[in-house]
């Protein structure tokens, strides 16, 4: 921006940089200070390290400026002190003709320049210069990571059971790797949320994060949004366009649903992770293609590449970093948690001064089995904050959302005691309940033959029939021990 006319920059407008500069002689320091006076930064000196080592103590610095040869503490020892403290100080070194290489190695332990003694006025501004515009560049791509950290950091998937922890552990694990990365886990999970965390807390963080859905696109428009195709490729092709593996190099390349991928592209998605090498449509040109692969599924690809549906071979290269999302129902204590986050954003957005949930509301969210999972809980506090012209969000508010399972105003918990015994209560009732239509969908789909339908469901037929006592799902002709193997049986009447 132009100050000659009154305006002030954003860096005007900032605080003025601070610089310390040590060095045993008192000429050195004068001279530099007076040379740097004109920058308009904070000037403070030291005679040695011990002085500087006091500064650094209450102020942190933009910039040190360090002479190598110091009694005591020499000046090496006191870049490693720094770097250590404050690492983002960007440091320049004071260095005699005779010792060059030595500041060359003060530059591997993280200074960023030296200059010789004696030296030029205009060298040392220059240096300086150019040291306080990195400063301030690593300044502000620091804030603008943060704010994209805010929203992609791993804490953002909200939870903290077993289950989740272990997929931030996995997550943090992987990031700062180049490995392909499966994410699997049902619809609604979260999936490209974990895949975004990913990337930006990874290597290619600074690259972009490509999406591409590949159950969204018939098979010859998801070749050409992969790969893009050549001018002329086929009818309507007026010009070259991109694909999605060109416009992700250098950074992360995101196959949702990539169980859904037709055979033909399969083949030659297999090509390019073993080649790093891929043609677009209608040409004949060969591209190199650097990026990180990212895919997820809500399918079972080991399943499928053993019935043959999805080709082995790249099944085998996708699955190099396997993460998988838990379902919401096998992470129940994370719903109170969820809830809230998605109550407080939605009343933010919605300018509501809905500040809490019920009890009976969080017993039915609590209990209730979210077939889809977090995504459909979000879609519920969004409907329930919209509904709600109250500062309490009500069970009334989930427009039947497991209402049935809490009544409001009945057997309303008083204490945290009881609240805690009401949710496992609710809890046990909802996974009974799931159990006992297991063992009779199981039994239906297998002719009410127990032994098909534990192999069926790959329990142990001793565990399966368990569970049928545990519900007392009893079928005729089926022994206590079991034996049901003379054909098809029926339910027998149930308590």
């Amino acid at each position: 921006m132009n100050t000659a006319h009154g305006q002030t920059s954003h860096a005007e407008a900032a605080a003025p940089p601070t610089i310390l500069v040590v060095d045993d002689e008192e000429i050195v320091i004068r001279s530099t200070v007076r040379i740097l006076e004109g920058l308009g930064a904070t000037l403070k000196t030291a005679p040695d390290a011990a002085h500087a080592l006091r500064e650094l103590a209450h102020t942190a610095f933009d910039l040190a400026i360090l002479d190598i040869m110091m009694p005591g503490i020499d000046g090496i020892e006191l870049l490693r002190r720094i770097k250590e403290a404050t690492p983002d100080t960007e440091v320049i070194m004071f260095t005699g003709l005779a010792q060059v290489s030595t500041a060359v190695n003060c530059m591997k332990l993280g200074a960023f320049d030296y200059i010789a003694k004696p030296f030029e006025p205009d060298e040392l501004k220059l240096a300086v210069t150019r040291a306080l515009e990195h400063r301030a560049l690593r300044r502000e791509n620091s804030t603008l990571r943060q704010a994209i950290d805010a929203k992609y950091r791993l804490d953002r998937m909200v939870g903290q059971s077993a289950a989740v922890q272990q997929v931030y552990r996995l997550i943090a694990q992987c990031a700062a790797t180049h490995s392909t990365v499966l994410i699997t886990g049902e619809s609604g999970t979260g999936k490209e949320l974990a895949a975004r965390a990913i990337h930006h807390n990874s290597l290619r963080s600074s690259g972009p994060f490509v999406t591409v859905d590949c159950g969204s696109l018939s098979e010859a428009l998801l070749e050409s949004e992969l790969f893009g195709h050549a001018r002329g490729a086929f009818s309507g092709a007026v010009a070259r366009k991109k694909g999605m593996v060109e416009v992700a190099e250098g950074g992360t390349l995101f196959m949702d649903e990539i169980g859904n991928l037709p055979p033909a592209i399969q083949s030659k998605l297999l090509r390019l992770i073993q080649q790093h090498e891929f043609r677009a449509v209608g040409d004949t040109r060969t591209q190199t293609a650097n990026f990180r692969l990212v895919a997820a599924t809500n399918k079972d690809l080991a399943a499928m590449a053993a019935e043959g549906s999805f080709a082995a071979d790249l099944y085998y290269r996708l699955a190099v970093f396997p993460i998988h999302l838990p379902p919401l129902r096998e992470r129940r204590d994370d719903i109170p948690g969820l809830a809230y986050h998605f109550m407080h954003s939605f009343a933010r957005e919605l300018g509501k001064d809905v500040d809490s949930i019920s009890e009976a509301a969080m017993c039915a969210l609590v209990a209730h089995d979210w077939p889809g999972n977090i995504r459909q809980l979000e879609n519920a506090l969004h409907r329930a904050v919209i509904l709600c012209d109250d500062k309490v969000l009500r069970a009334a508010h989930l427009d039947g959302i497991a209402v049935a399972q809490a009544d409001e105003g009945q057997d309303v918990p008083r204490t945290g005691e009881e609240l805690k015994r009401q949710k496992k209560r609710l809890r046990e009732k909802s996974v009974e309940e799931l159990e006992h239509q297991f063992v009779l969908e199981a039994l239906k789909r297998n002719d009410w033959n127990v032994t098909r339908s534990a192999q069926e469901t790959s329990m142990l037929r001793a565990n399966f029939q368990a569970l049928m006592r545990k519900h007392n799902v009893r079928v005729r002709g089926a022994a206590d021990d079991g034996e049901n193997e003379g054909g098809a049986g029926e339910p027998a009447p149930q308590a």
